[in-house]
């Protein structure tokens, strides 16, 4: 019903946001993703949103871009899984590391996020296979064999997503495992 707002942003009270559109003040949730995005209070600011009605509340739910919103969209789906936990999930990961993790079928990433046990980052690994972004999906699928192994090798040996990925990136596209997981380990040791 309420697909986007823009406005005056009054308040910034994580998870939470006060938007002033044109006289109405919408309270809306956001993911931390989003909120790290967000300009100083009394700046102008657009947020797509979604609108829940329960039999006791209405909720709205905003997001600085359309993949968070669709990743949002599609966690809820997931039966047992609600918009507060949707939004763990994108404030703790991000669209493209849930994609990621996804597509490499990797539960521990998800087990990372308060509030997600073994069993539910199992079964929203097994919903969210091939639904998250056919763009994320293919991008992540174009990377080969050695470049998994090496990512898999470097979140084990402790590194963060962010710190494995941009080492990844730094690789040559060619490059073995072995030969990877050593410059890799070199780039992050600087």
């Amino acid at each position: 019903m309420i697909g986007k707002l823009t406005g005056t942003l009054l308040e910034k009270n994580p998870p939470e946001v006060l938007l002033d559109c044109h006289g109405v003040g919408y309270e809306v949730q956001v993911p931390m993703s989003t909120f790290y995005h967000l300009p100083a209070t009394g700046e102008r600011v657009a947020l797509l949103t979604h609108f829940i009605v329960r039999e006791d509340a209405q909720l709205l739910y905003g997001f600085s871009t359309h993949e968070e919103r669709q990743a949002f969209r599609e966690i809820i789906k997931i039966s047992g899984v609600g918009p507060r936990t949707a939004l763990a999930i994108l404030s703790g990961l991000g669209v493209t590391d849930l994609a990621q993790a996804v597509t490499l079928q990797e539960a521990g990433r998800l087990v990372k996020v308060p509030g997600i046990g073994k069993k539910t980052a199992e079964r929203l690994l097994l919903e969210l296979k091939g639904k998250l972004g056919a763009d994320m999906g293919a991008a992540l699928h174009a990377r080969n064999d050695a470049q998994a192994d090496i990512l898999q090798a470097l979140l084990a040996l402790g590194y963060n997503d962010k710190e494995a990925a941009a080492a990844l990136k730094a690789l040559p596209a060619d490059v073995g495992v072995s030969d990877g997981i050593k410059l890799a380990l070199k780039a992050l040791a600087k």
